[in-house]
């Protein structure tokens, strides 16, 4: 049993809202929450959410685009460059928007909004589509697009349709696989050639990058991107001692390059191994050191598309905690200091992922989401 009890998750974001609800913040009702312990995703929480990700995946603008210009004919608007991925204000949110509607589909199949998703998603993975969006990746100056945070959601929404026994799910899972497959031969190209991890906390982690596609090799039994990420990973990591995670967190941050790179590695080194990396890794962890590592970031302005990534941090420090508390042995103190963090950072964001600002509602709900499937 584990020492983190579900509770029910009441709907912190209270009503019906989509992408473009009315501002508000924190109401009381969020004192209903058990504090002590992890919240659990509900059916009702589920539709919330969806519905978040439905409005954003079919809203175009506004859009951030990382898109070179090779020339005049290439000013085009985000879905002719992008037919599947042109929503939620830029590529990589729009992926990991639609492994969000997967992944709740697969586990509410009731969901109200069940019917809608699988229109969207019908429409979006179809073979044309799909061919229009690698024939984008092999244009020229298109070598480092969302190199590896796209990348990674990319994998991390083939594997979830992979295992999903659904005649729709192999479909589509079938009709992305083109994509899949040039993402996975862009890891291949890309990862021998580069010398250096990147540990900023931003969406070229390299860590979370690793993570996710180690995740797919393993799922896909891609032996030859099994091998070479974790050769990667213990050339980038396995000497790293005393991490400075007392600078933590950066004001852009919504991944943590400290607990991304131990979420990494406790996939790549043997348990025993692992524990022992780790404790080197982060010594003073036992001793509930660095505080500033185990203590929840303040969000001053969720209208601030920079400083509503403190909220992201929030949770993937959650889910990275969880996933590395249960990788340590039950007598260890850092395993009940990581869990009773991982509750906090949970509760401070939950009731703020419709906040009324597209800023945080076009992305927020899928960290959460993901945090939830790691809360197992």
């Amino acid at each position: 049993m584990k020492l983190l009890v579900p509770v029910l998750f009441l709907l912190v974001f209270y009503g019906t809202y989509g992408c473009s609800s009315a501002p508000h913040e924190k109401t009381g009702h969020a004192d209903v929450l058990a504090k002590d312990t992890f919240p659990v995703l509900t059916r009702e929480a589920a539709s919330n959410f969806a519905r978040l990700a439905i409005s954003c995946s079919q809203r175009e603008f506004p859009n951030k685009l990382s898109h070179v210009m090779n020339d005049s004919t290439e000013v085009l608007r985000p879905r002719i460059l992008h037919p599947v991925f042109f929503g939620c204000f830029d590529w990589h949110s729009c992926v990991h928007g639609h492994w969000m509607l997967v992944r709740l589909l697969k586990t509410f199949p009731d969901l109200p909004e069940a019917d809608k998703i699988r229109h969207i998603l019908n429409d979006h993975f179809t073979p044309e589509k799909i061919s229009r969006e690698v024939a984008y990746l092999h244009q020229p100056n298109r070598k480092s697009f969302e190199r590896t945070y796209g990348w990674a959601w990319l994998l991390k929404l083939s594997q979830e349709l992979n295992t999903w026994d659904d005649p729709d799910g192999k479909r589509w899972a079938a009709d992305l696989q083109p994509l899949t497959d040039a993402f996975v031969q862009r890891y291949m190209d890309f990862l021998p050639k580069q010398t250096y991890p990147i540990r900023r906390g931003v969406h070229a982690n390299t860590a979370f990058g690793l993570i996710f596609a180690l995740d797919y090799a393993r799922q896909s039994h891609n032996k030859a991107l099994e091998e070479l990420i974790i050769q990667r990973s213990k050339d980038y990591y396995l000497a790293d001692k005393d991490i400075p995670a007392r600078w933590e967190p950066g004001g852009d941050d919504f991944l943590s390059p400290s607990l991304q790179e131990a979420d990494l590695m406790l996939r790549v080194l043997s348990p025993d191994a692992f524990v022992k990396w780790f404790h080197e890794f982060l010594p003073g962890l036992a001793q509930g050191q660095p505080a500033s590592l185990l203590t929840p970031p303040d969000v001053s302005d969720r209208s601030d598309p920079k400083i509503v990534h403190l909220d992201g941090l929030n949770l993937s420090r959650a889910w990275c905690m969880l996933e590395i508390a249960h990788a340590l042995p039950r007598n260890d103190p850092a395993r009940n200091i990581l869990l009773q963090s991982a509750v906090r950072h949970a509760h401070a964001t939950l009731p703020y992922i419709a906040s009324g600002h597209y800023e945080g509602e076009h992305w927020l709900a899928s960290f959460a989401v993901y945090m939830f499937s790691v809360n197992r």
